[in-house]
């Protein structure tokens, strides 16, 4: 076997695998002999076709079969034993030449590799971040002191002008509070992407996204929402750096006290509020067993750590700010 590697710039490899039939032999051998054990043949006794039948029938696809073993092994090896971060998986290059599987032949299997951007950055009281803090405006009351008038008044519920300006108050003052924490944790996220300085492969995740998806999505939409998914792929790489540099763990409670207040909110979103905590219970453990939602809970709760940790590592410099111009940002 021989492994050729060329470095196309920093992030992008391009690796050549060439293997002989000693390489992929043995494999086949066993492939073949595995299909003899259980192949069923008309006049013959599982088990004692003739070996050259059995080649006839499943000679090539035994032959790919032990050929990409052995060239996904040697992709393996070669990505572990020099320690590649790579993004994605490896693709085969477009440069690829055309195979003929020939028993016994030399095959040459070409691959394009993208490696992980290198993170490396210093976290310092002097990163500061806005803020804020949203005035209510007079005219927001205004308008939901209207609302809340006419939803009182199809309930036939009697509420005087003071109590109906107080819930008003104390509704926009929580609805303002949860949209600036939103925008807080967004311009850290922002503010630390932009400090990493990351350069992407992009060329190659384009492909890699195209391929991953299998038909899934064109090329069209990838370009289209690529910009997006760049800047979500680089605070992936930036949460991963900040996780280690600062030791901070995920436990399984995180994950399960995560889960319990996802199925809280879900019921919320039904007008639930005061579910029983065995159908809680019951709807977590589900959650927990599928594994799409396992990860999504520990990326939240990456999150939620990571932003925890900067807010008290850096300057959060207090901004007052009205609810117009907090639109605008």
């Amino acid at each position: 076997m021989n492994v050729q590697v060329n470095k196309i710039d920093d992030l992008n490899l391009e690796l050549t695998i060439g293997i002989e039939a000693a390489d992929y032999a043995e494999i086949e051998r066993k492939k073949l002999a595995q299909r003899r054990k259980t192949a069923d043949f008309k006049g013959f006794r599982k088990g004692n076709v003739p070996a050259s039948l059995i080649k006839k029938v499943y000679g090539e696809q035994c032959l790919v079969e032990a050929v990409n073993a052995v060239i996904a092994d040697a992709l393996d090896k070669h990505i572990s034993e020099n320690n590649l971060h790579i993004l994605g998986e490896p693709l085969g290059s477009e440069k690829q030449p055309e195979l003929e599987w020939v028993d016994g032949g030399d095959f040459t299997f070409i691959f394009d590799l993208a490696l992980s951007p290198e993170v490396n950055f210093e976290v310092e009281k002097s990163d500061t971040v806005p803020s804020y803090t949203i005035t209510v405006a007079a005219k927001d009351k205004t308008s939901m002191a209207e609302s809340m008038k006419k939803y009182y008044e199809e309930k036939k519920e009697e509420k005087s002008d003071e109590d109906i300006d107080k819930e008003v108050s104390e509704r926009l003052e929580a609805q303002y509070k949860n949209e600036a924490e939103w925008r807080l944790n967004k311009d850290i996220r922002d503010y630390f992407v932009q400090k990493a300085g990351l350069q992407l492969p992009e060329a190659f995740l384009k492909r890699w996204l195209l391929v991953a998806n299998n038909g899934k999505v064109t090329a069209e939409d990838i370009e289209k929402e690529f910009d997006g998914f760049a800047a979500d792929f680089k605070w992936q790489l930036v949460r991963g750096y900040l996780m280690k540099k600062f030791d901070l763990k995920i436990e399984d409670n995180d994950i399960h006290e995560a889960a319990k207040a996802f199925v809280t909110y879900q019921y919320a979103m039904y007008g639930l509020s005061n579910v029983p905590e065995e159908m809680i219970s019951e709807a977590v453990v589900n959650v927990l067993h599928d594994q799409k939602q396992i990860e999504r809970l520990v990326e939240q709760v990456e999150d939620q750590k990571v932003i925890a940790r900067l807010k008290e590592e850096i300057t959060l410099k207090s901004t007052k700010i009205s609810s117009a111009k907090f639109r605008e940002l």
